[in-house]
């Protein structure tokens, strides 16, 4: 018994001290090892741009983007290509920038890759919105008279100043008679014989071809913005609403008439210094959408029917009173078409 005692003793105190010896050559080599991975991921990471960090773990925040992209494109959530502009990180979540027409989007995604938002809201706290709400939601005191002019001054592709014009056509559609107390005006300069926009020449170009319409062919106006709203096709909507495509282009063409209309719109936007699409003045006074009734054909009536001295029938008509869809959209309203305060500027 004494000697397997001793013995036992002699083989704890041998594998105690291996034990403690193996456990400080371990750390020391593990620590060397660690310093080498690291320095060498991020000598690479700083030699070769594209590399991202997560890709040692799962999807980089790039393909992610891409990822997104091509599930917008891949499933058709959008009649026009979208294209992937940038990706960062934000609040936990991959931003992705997509551009589709001439229009940028903030969209998001988790960082897995696995789910997509394609809009965010802030969440602000209940007493800046009440404060804000306090401020927007009483109608502006406007002048009336028997004729009211509502004048929405956009761009035509900006995504709000299209849910603003998508909200008028509705209300027009159902309303014929309110054609003849709305206007839709457009912001921009000229610069010699050539006009410029908020978000690039194809707008401008676009802006003149529908300020041209207004002024020359104005029957066919509201049918055009109706049509071009829904995908931007601007030539098959020409065809299918029945321009004059010959009388259109002159219009383009002559300074003196397409240009000279745009300068029209342009002055007047100066004077009553509009600052972003889209911007609305009734009878002479700039108001806010959000006290009649927001961006809805509904809202867009009660606008109207506020200036008159004396209300028209029609404003007794129910219409819309969902917020149109803003960007291109083929229908009226959509499940991301909610906001009524936003603008390009």
């Amino acid at each position: 018994m004494s000697k397997c005692n001793c013995n036992c003793d002699f083989l704890k105190k041998i594998k105690l001290k291996n034990f403690k010896n193996i456990n400080k050559n371990t750390i020391f080599i593990a620590i060397a090892v660690i310093a080498i991975v690291i320095t060498g991921v991020l000598i690479f990471a700083k030699n070769n741009t594209n590399f991202t960090f997560p890709r040692l773990f799962g999807k980089s925040s790039n393909q992610i983007g891409k990822d997104v992209v091509d599930y917008i494109n891949n499933n058709q959530l959008s009649s026009t290509p979208a294209g992937l502009v940038s990706v960062s990180s934000t609040s936990g979540v991959i931003k992705v920038k997509i551009k589709i027409g001439e229009q940028e989007f903030d969209s998001y995604a988790t960082k897995d890759g696995k789910l997509l938002f394609p809009q965010a809201f802030e969440m602000i706290p209940a007493e800046e919105i009440k404060s804000a709400d306090d401020t927007n939601s009483a109608p502006t005191t406007v002048t009336k008279n028997d004729s009211p002019m509502l004048e929405a001054y956009v761009v035509s592709r900006c995504p709000y100043g299209l849910q603003m014009q998508r909200a008028m056509a509705d209300a027009i559609k159902n309303i014929p008679e309110l054609s003849k107390y709305i206007k839709a005006r457009y912001i921009g300069s000229v610069s010699g014989n050539t006009i410029t926009a908020m978000h690039g020449e194809a707008e401008a170009k676009e802006n003149l071809r529908q300020i041209c319409i207004r002024e020359e062919q104005p029957t066919k106006y509201w049918n055009y913005v109706s049509c071009d709203m829904k995908a931007g096709d601007s030539i098959g909507c020409e065809k299918s609403t029945g321009i004059d495509s010959a009388k259109l282009s002159a219009c383009i063409s002559d300074p003196s008439r397409g240009v000279a209309y745009a300068k029209v719109d342009f002055d007047l936007s100066d004077n009553n210094n509009v600052q972003g699409s889209p911007t609305l003045i009734l009878n002479g006074t700039t108001i806010s959408e959000s006290g009649y009734g927001g961006r809805s054909s509904d809202g867009v009536k009660s606008m109207v029917c506020a200036g008159f001295n004396s209300e028209a029938s029609f404003c007794s008509t129910e219409l819309n009173k969902t917020t149109a869809a803003f960007s291109f959209s083929a229908t009226y309203a959509s499940a991301s078409g909610n906001t009524n305060d936003a603008s390009c500027n």
